[in-house]
């Protein structure tokens, strides 16, 4: 098996530390801008992402210690339009996601046939990120509509 640069490893696992704390603060702060009849299972919903955002961060800040580093201090870029409809809120969401999964599969590649415990991780870590963009891009169509949001054109 290679040697993986752990420098390398250790970057990207803080750059995604940040990205789910920014998604903490993200889901939180967006579950306090709902309003109208579809309030309480919206901000349900918002409330248990950045509880999932909080899990992977404490599992990469796992993986930050594990490797014998520090663990990064900073939260990630906050994306806020101001604009707070749902489906706002639900864009700059799938927005996140996206980036999150760029980082999770540099991630995979810097571990791919390295490490078997954290190229599992970043597998993981990819499926998880790609059902909750798939299901953030679902609540972002008509209802009717059967062709992905996010292939829609703008």
């Amino acid at each position: 098996m290679e040697q993986m640069d752990r420098d390398q490893v250790v970057g990207v696992l803080n750059r995604l530390l940040e990205a789910e704390l920014a998604g903490v603060v993200r889901y939180t702060h967006y579950s306090l801008l709902v309003f109208g009849f579809g309030r309480i299972p919206i901000v349900s919903w918002l409330r248990e992402q950045a509880n999932e955002s909080l899990l992977h961060a404490q599992q990469v800040g796992e993986w930050i210690t594990t490797l014998g580093a520090y663990p990064s201090l900073a939260i990630g870029p906050l994306l806020d339009s101001h604009k707070h409809d749902i489906a706002s809120i639900l864009r700059e969401s799938l927005q996140a996601e996206d980036a999150a999964l760029v980082l999770y599969r540099e991630l995979l590649a810097h571990v791919e046939e390295r490490s078997v415990a954290l190229e599992e991780f970043a597998r993981q870590m990819i499926y998880a990120e790609e059902l909750h963009a798939a299901e953030v891009d679902k609540m972002l169509r008509k209802p009717g509509d059967v062709a992905a949001f996010s292939a829609a054109p703008p």
